[in-house]
């Protein structure tokens, strides 16, 4: 949907689709446009919205706005599990899909911010034991963080002799996607590419001696304060964990029966996406982004997505007036993507 915003980041898509770009935060000493609207309006016609996409089945997860890493607005919806009748509540982790891929990307930057990798190499000098050298020769580390290495495959498949649930590992999706030829010549053009996430991520691992897992949770977040962001197993998920819901048929009206999305995930996400996180961790990301406390991090000022059945989530920072907005959602898109583009709209932040 929205490019990651700064220097490095620029063309990092997070969420398939069309890309339109949000204006990076202000220099230093600007000040930052004002919002159209008051907080008080903007609360107001923020509950309404939702209280009345909640009614008719088109809403249901958790919404914070914050301002100076402070809520204004924080309300869940709907339920966690139908089958149990437990409800959303303000700390429920929710599937953040493709958002997990500013985390890769961070943990790519941090690496060559410690000379241990130059984005500009080719694959084949980052990972000379890379199992598909005529690939990896052509491609370079830039181009698979910007979406331009032309890596293809499909990494929602099921591995050969196996189901979904077996993937469990980034070495697992591996197969799914190693022998497939590029789509196109590398650099050529943008085309987005989860099998080029999964790639940096075990490019994480090999450099790091570490899982991609455990790297991203000592150097990302720890240091920013975020205690339930973790990539959870789909069949043990732990308390106040919201499953996901899809219509499958995504066009069809929100009378028609959802039904759990679980069997469209792997048996654990990868570093492509498939993590999960509360809203909570999420502003304190943001923050910890403005308080320079990650590493390497992006400015604060961005736009992330993440969408598929069941799952959609979106992240926004330092929009005018200084606000930050967390839509997470256990439905289909567009049930995030919508509040934020409505919010933005109202803030006159534009597309």
């Amino acid at each position: 949907m929205r490019p990651l915003i700064g220097n490095a980041f620029a063309a990092a898509l997070v969420l398939a689709g069309t890309a339109t770009a949000q204006p990076a935060p202000p220099p230093a000493g600007r000040v930052r446009p004002a919002p159209a609207i008051s907080q008080t309006v903007l609360i107001r016609r923020l509950a309404k919205t939702l209280d009345s996409l909640s009614a008719i089945g088109e809403f249901s997860g958790v919404v914070v706005v914050s301002k100076n890493g402070a809520p204004v607005f924080q309300r869940p919806y709907g339920m966690a599990d139908r089958e149990t009748l437990r409800r959303n509540t303000l700390t429920t982790a929710f599937n953040l899909g493709s958002i997990n891929k500013v985390f890769t990307s961070i943990a790519i930057h941090q690496l060559a911010a410690q000379g241990k990798l130059d984005l500009d190499s080719t694959l084949a000098r980052a990972w000379p034991a890379y199992p598909n050298q005529e690939i990896a020769r052509r491609v370079t580390v830039r181009q698979l963080l910007n979406h331009r290495s032309g890596l293809g495959g499909n990494i929602f498949a099921a591995p050969s002799g196996g189901s979904r649930g077996d993937l469990r590992r980034l070495p697992d999706f591996l197969p799914l996607f190693v022998n497939e030829p590029l789509q196109f010549e590398p650099g050529s053009r943008q085309a987005y590419s989860n099998a080029g996430y999964v790639v940096l991520g075990l490019l994480v691992e090999r450099l790091s001696g570490v899982s991609y897992y455990d790297y991203v949770k000592k150097n990302i977040y720890t240091p920013a304060g975020m205690t339930r962001t973790r990539h959870f197993a789909v069949d043990s998920l732990p308390p106040n964990t919201a499953v996901g819901y899809t219509r499958r048929d995504r066009s069809a009206p929100a009378t028609i029966a959802v039904a759990p999305n679980t069997s469209t995930l792997p048996g654990r996400g990868s570093s492509a996406g498939g993590g999960y996180s509360t809203a909570q961790d999420l502003v304190a990301f943001l923050q910890a982004l403005r308080n320079k406390r990650i590493s390497a991090g992006p400015p604060a000022g961005l736009g992330i997505a993440g969408g598929a059945p069941g799952i959609n989530a979106m992240v926004e920072g330092d929009m005018p007036g200084g606000y930050d907005l967390i839509v997470l959602a256990n439905l289909d898109p567009p049930a995030a993507e919508r509040i934020a583009r409505t919010v933005r709209a109202w803030l006159g932040a534009g597309d």
